[in-house]
């Protein structure tokens, strides 16, 4: 749903070596298969991060011009973070969760795809369960450059239609989660001042805690969010915890990684959640986590169209 960012513990087969270290509250697991003809395993990295987990995590990754400790404005170490490798040609299995203040769940299963196109991002994502959302599409291109908003569109199959996610509907709830559209995309930094505010120690390592503030009301107003707070790892520039608040509310967001990983040499969030909050009081969340992934994938050209959106999984 996701700035970068499998969800939880994978069962080992054979051709694979798995090192895991305890992280706080979480565990990082570092996986490699060693058979060359069936890609890599990964997890679902940019999806939810610049994908959900962009979305949900580039949102969030936002700079600035104060130095950090390490001689780095928040600005230059957001670019970092928006420059690291995630990963090619993904393909990826996810569950989504969606909890009520009752403690009352809804899951969701669900298909993407994503790839890179020169700059700029493609991703499709299909619901394949349960039968209220199944068949539902969402696809997204999502533009390196300034000046050109991002495209997105979604597919309801009681409708047989799609429809364009139109710019001033991007802060609005994703299929009825805690992210919202403009969480699926990856920010334009230069919309944004920032301050460095410090250092914390999250998941077992050093990271910084970064301040982002829209330069223009017209940003704060598209994005749904007027400022955040971002905490980015120093050893792997991954945002591991982001706090915004929401656009003409008293409420805030708050994303947390769960898990992290380093599978085939990169880095990933495997379990992430994002909660709605009034004030101390979690109101409603969302919690993802990947099934399975695999990067380098033989993805058709036509994959990352809208014929093949209503077409379906």
């Amino acid at each position: 749903m996701m700035t970068s960012a499998s969800f939880f513990l994978f069962p080992m087969g054979e051709g694979f070596a798995q090192n895991t270290v305890q992280c706080g509250n979480s565990v990082q697991n570092e996986r490699r298969f060693y058979s060359p003809g069936l890609g890599a395993m990964v997890s679902i990295q940019r999806f939810f991060a610049r994908q959900v987990l962009y979305a949900v995590l580039s949102g969030f990754c936002l700079g600035g011009m104060v130095p950090s400790a390490h001689g780095l404005t928040g600005r230059e170490i957001m670019q970092r973070v928006n420059d690291r490798d995630d990963g090619d040609r993904m393909t990826a299995e996810t569950e989504m969760k969606l909890v009520d203040p009752l403690g009352n769940e809804r899951v969701r299963r669900l298909r993407t795809f994503r790839r890179h196109a020169g700059k700029d991002t493609q991703s499709l994502m299909f619901f394949l369960a349960p039968a209220d959302v199944k068949d539902t599409g969402f696809l997204t291109y999502d533009y390196d450059g300034e000046g050109k908003d991002d495209d997105q569109w979604l597919y309801l199959p009681a409708l047989r239609r799609s429809k364009r996610i139109a710019s001033g509907d991007k802060s609005g709830s994703f299929m009825g989660s805690d992210f919202n559209y403009s969480d699926m995309t990856k920010p334009y930094l230069d919309d944004y001042e920032f301050n460095v505010l410090g250092e914390e120690e999250l998941l077992g390592s050093r990271s910084w805690r970064i301040e982002a503030i829209p330069k223009r009301p017209a940003v704060a107003e598209a994005t749904g969010y007027t400022k955040a707070q971002i905490w980015v790892r120093q050893d792997s520039l991954v945002v591991v915890k982001a706090l915004r608040w929401v656009y003409k509310s008293t409420q805030t967001k708050l994303m947390q990684v769960k898990q992290l990983e380093r599978i085939d040499g990169i880095w990933v969030a495997t379990a992430l959640e994002m909660a709605t909050l009034q004030g101390e009081k979690t109101i409603h969340k969302t919690v993802m986590r990947q099934i399975k992934t695999r990067f380098n994938q033989n993805l058709p050209d036509d994959l990352f169209t809208l014929r093949r959106l209503e077409k379906g999984p």
